[in-house]
């Protein structure tokens, strides 16, 4: 298989290291695709031979060389490739979220009904070792029938603080972190649960990043990013992209061309996403959702409640129990739940038993092996797998709707219908 890469950044680098080393059997990769010359070159070095590199507006003759296209992009820039390579008949890889729009998962849906290309939508945590478990066990009847779901997360001032500072911090660019981020849980619900939203409400608020909460708590003079601040070293909000070798390579090196900046100012101007979101949604089935977001938290992880006619399943994980007082240098490595405090608990309640611990076995890598397991549905194809993890367009526009959905409620004040089992905004 011959792939094609569009978006060189950070993203992209766990399917180049997975073509250049234990996935190389599968295929190689024969063009890239970035407007920045300076990320060309890093990941020409990486691959070590010569690859037709093309800029953005070269993507259809891009796909003139290629079998398959990792996209890999800004989010809000998903659409327009992802359309184009099923148009030309391609397979298609696209990081999660599938795109930022109601209009844009209409257009991928409607190209990948007519295209003969397939197309993998890359939830990585479905294959999480933990998540896997609670679709098996929802899946095996021990609970008996969903009634409803209470799923928080955390995101701490190591990984939620990266948002704020990044193209993320511009609702055009991510769609927010009710789509950028929550979509990917949103999806592990419609998974687990095998049931479609049908209607949200939502309320959001910045409440910790951004101007006007610097000023209100007395933080001023601040600087306008990380790179040359006086506080750059001891301020835990300013990364040193220059410790980083390869982020210094992506980013800091490659700026001049493009103006991109990787290392904003978390409490400067510019910010359009909100920090603290809570969604309710309720599914064709009945269940209710309700979901919490909050990205400035003191630490990082997770607890998901399922309750249901037969008993309660309890899924706790902390991926990283305090926040060091030191800037991130790359918050999203792999590796990142191995942190220390990290621990991870299932419990099954059956009515009238005792509690049941769920046993979780994970493998090697990160997410608890999850990504192997991942790449191998991406590069070797989709095996026989009960629980039925690769995620195809239906997911992933699933995913993005209810995310979409809950901006606009919060925007508006008002609940968001869903219709053809949430794939589509209704009205």
């Amino acid at each position: 298989m011959r792939y094609a890469f569009v978006g060189l950044g950070h993203r992209a680098q766990m399917y180049v290291d997975a073509l250049l080393g234990e996935w190389r059997d599968t295929g190689e990769i024969v063009a890239l695709c970035d407007p920045n010359r300076t990320r060309l070159r890093y990941h020409l070095e990486r691959i070590g031979r010569d690859v037709p590199c093309f800029a953005p507006e070269q993507f259809g003759k891009m796909l003139e060389t290629c079998d398959a296209v990792v996209v890999a992009t800004v989010d809000s820039a998903h659409a327009r490739y992802v359309v184009a390579a099923l148009d030309a008949g391609k397979d298609v890889v696209v990081e999660k979220p599938l795109c930022t729009t109601a209009e844009d998962c209409a257009a991928i849906a409607a190209a990948a009904e007519r295209s003969t290309g397939r197309l993998v939508v890359t939830f990585n945590y479905r294959y999480s070792p933990r998540n896997s478990a609670v679709r098996r066990v929802i899946a095996e009847g021990a609970i008996g029938e969903v009634t409803s779901v209470h799923f928080g997360w955390a995101l701490d001032t190591i990984h939620g603080a990266d948002y704020f500072r990044r193209w993320h911090r511009d609702r055009a660019n991510s769609g927010g972190l009710l789509v950028h981020k929550a979509s990917h849980h949103f999806d592990l619900v419609n998974w687990w649960i095998a049931d479609a939203a049908a209607s949200v409400y939502a309320q959001t608020s910045l409440r910790f990043y951004g101007a006007g909460n610097a000023r209100a708590r007395g933080l001023a003079d601040r600087p306008a990013r990380a790179f040359g601040a006086p506080g750059l070293g001891t301020d835990p909000f300013l990364p040193d992209l220059s410790a980083d070798p390869r982020l210094k390579r992506l980013y800091l090196d490659a700026e001049h061309e493009d103006g991109y900046l990787r290392d904003r100012d978390v409490f400067g101007e510019g910010v359009s996403i909100d920090d603290n979101m809570s969604v309710l949604v309720r599914y064709e089935g009945g269940a209710l959702l309700t979901y919490s977001l909050n990205a400035h938290a003191p630490a990082e992880g997770y607890r998901v409640v399922v309750n249901g006619t037969a008993g309660r399943l309890e899924l706790d994980v902390v991926e990283r129990a305090w926040t060091p007082p030191h800037a991130a240098i790359d918050p999203t490595a792999s590796g990142k739940e191995h942190a220390e405090g990290a621990a991870e608990r299932l419990v099954l309640h059956r009515h009238w038993r005792r509690p049941e611990e769920i046993a979780i076995v994970g493998g090697a890598g990160a997410h608890g092996g999850g990504d192997v397991l991942l790449l191998d549905d991406v590069f070797r194809g989709p095996s026989d797998d009960p629980l039925a993890r690769q995620a195809g367009y239906r997911a992933g526009v699933a995913g993005v709707l209810v995310g979409v959905a809950a901006n606009r409620s919060a925007a508006t004040g008002l609940p968001v219908v869903l219709a053809d089992g949430g794939t589509r905004l209704a009205g």
